[in-house]
């Protein structure tokens, strides 16, 4: 039988992705919108540390090497907080 229950890594990746937009991202949406900016270190900066950037892309070449249904989870996760986001990983 499948079991549709996520891993651990999954579940760690969606608790961590959550709480860093809620904390980074979510705070600060409506100025940057209303002021035309974009926060490059805090948006790809936090990103990068999280893995986000290459989820599915084998270490070897870089990437964070982590499964398909993480990147789903990701996206999720970010589409959450502001499409944006999930346009700017994916």
């Amino acid at each position: 039988m499948i079991s549709f229950d996520l891993t651990d890594e999954q579940q760690l990746l969606e608790q961590s992705v959550r709480e860093w937009a809620a904390r980074e991202i979510a705070p600060h949406i409506k100025e940057d919108d209303r002021h035309h900016r974009f926060n490059r270190e805090r948006v790809l900066g936090g990103m990068a540390k999280l893995g986000l950037l290459g989820i599915p892309v084998p270490p070897q070449y870089g990437g964070a090497g982590m499964d398909y249904v993480c990147l789903g989870i990701a996206s999720e996760e970010l589409e959450y907080v502001d499409t944006s986001l999930r346009v700017i990983m994916s």
